[in-house]
């Protein structure tokens, strides 16, 4: 246990959070930044570029825990502004139906999604964003591709975890295929 008193409710030490992940499912959020013309047709789609633990290079999408007590809406918020900047915004669906729930594994090849840290369920939504967007926090950088180029072998493979398969599926649900 650490010396210091945690005031923010429900946020986990280290420890816990390591101890829970190896317990029981973490429920996630995820989104798919888009910009959207005027007929709600997508025109782009936000991945950001990050550098994970290993030192590794990658492309992801908006992701994150959800708290204890916290609405899937605020954390779906939180992440992408944590994630976009604060004047990313972000029009948040008001159905918060997702439009897959994804199911990671620390086991490869159960799902097509692999988190080797623990089981998590992420609820994996596309959310347009209409403002200005600077990526914070542990991201290098904010790249706007094409539907077409998101969809591409490049892109997919620059994905891990199965991210690549979790923005076609994005995608579909809009109406965005190659």
């Amino acid at each position: 246990m650490s010396d210091m008193t945690e005031t923010t409710p429900g946020w986990l030490s280290s420890d816990e959070l390591e101890m829970a992940r190896a317990r029981m499912p973490i429920l996630y959020v995820e989104a798919v930044p888009v910009r959207v013309d005027d007929s709600g047709e997508v025109t782009s789609v936000g991945l950001l570029l990050r550098i994970g633990p290993d030192g590794t290079v990658s492309r992801t999408l908006v992701s994150g825990r959800v708290l204890h007590h916290e609405r899937v809406r605020d954390a779906l918020l939180r992440h992408l502004e944590k994630d976009l900047g604060p004047v990313a915004l972000p029009r948040i669906p008001a159905a918060l139906q997702p439009f897959t729930v994804a199911e990671y594994f620390p086991t490869q090849g159960v799902t097509p999604y692999h988190d080797p840290r623990q089981h998590a369920v992420s609820l994996a939504y596309v959310v347009p964003v209409t403002g200005d967007c600077r990526p914070r926090q542990d991201a290098l950088d904010l790249v706007w591709f094409s539907p077409q180029e998101a969809l591409s072998p490049a892109v997919e493979s620059e994905m891990p975890g199965g991210h690549g398969v979790l923005l076609k599926q994005a995608l579909a649900h809009v109406g965005c295929v190659l």
